[in-house]
């Protein structure tokens, strides 16, 4: 697995704590919900019960503003799915479809 991310200065959590924290916040999750699932359907006005919110949601790791630098950084010119093999086939099947246009203009039958 790659290191790219991981440094000395932060230690990392053992894996089975992090599972046990995740597991922990859906689980409150999932209560704080049916809370609200429950007291609606015993006929409480869904206006007068208590809805968690944005609160109640886990907070995320990844970090938007960072994310919507690094894309203005990024040039649009460069992407990395254009590779010369990508390209080549490009060229191979445009040049597949004229040799195929010209077989019918040859031939003078009628394709739709």
């Amino acid at each position: 697995m790659s290191q790219r991310h991981r440094t000395d200065e932060v230690p990392l959590q053992p894996k089975q704590e992090v599972r046990a924290h995740a597991h922990s916040e859906r689980h409150r999750i999932h209560v704080e919900l049916q809370n609200v699932a429950q007291d609606v359907s015993a006929g409480i006005d869904p206006a007068d019960v208590h809805e968690p919110g944005s609160a109640w949601k886990p907070e995320h790791h990844h970090d938007a503003e960072k994310a919507k630098k690094k894309l203005a950084k990024r040039s649009r010119t460069k992407r990395h799915w254009k590779t010369k093999m990508w390209k080549r086939r490009t060229l191979l099947r445009q040049e597949r479809a004229r040799e195929l246009e010209r077989a019918r203009n040859r031939s003078g039958l009628e394709f739709s």
